[in-house]
């Protein structure tokens, strides 16, 4: 993976944390509303989750400009994209979650585990060889 691809991958993803996060933030109910589940008694929880997904965004952001100095920024959010959706399995398991809620998990978490494994690999190997 180019510099440049990483540092393009690293931009779209702090886009779409920014976008999702602030949809989460201003419209709490929203998703919850089209996906035709019950809104969460703590709407500001959502708002909470949407908030750490935008500080995330401006992460990405920032470790765009270098991605093999900012490496830390995406090995955090690249463990997030890991244990987000081992969170969510766990809760459907336990029937906590319904199955629609994992639209959220492809686009927040599984588009972005290939990408965010190729720049951390790069990185590895960079200083494999330094």
């Amino acid at each position: 993976m180019s510099i440049k691809s990483m540092r393009t991958t690293l931009r779209l993803a702090a886009i779409y944390n920014v976008i999702w996060g602030g949809i989460a933030i201003l419209f709490p109910i929203h998703s919850f509303e089209i996906l035709g589940m019950r809104a969460p008694l703590y709407p500001q929880l959502w708002q909470c989750i949407g908030m750490i997904v935008g500080v995330y965004g401006l992460g990405y952001w920032i470790a765009a400009a270098n991605p093999l100095i900012h490496w830390p920024i995406v090995l955090v959010g690249f463990l997030g994209k890991i244990l987000g959706p081992l969170g969510f399995a766990g809760a459907l398991i336990q029937e906590e979650l319904p199955l629609i809620f994992g639209v959220h998990i492809i686009t927040n978490d599984l588009i972005w585990w290939i990408p965010f494994f190729l720049i951390l690999k790069n990185v590895f190997v960079k200083h494999l060889n330094t």
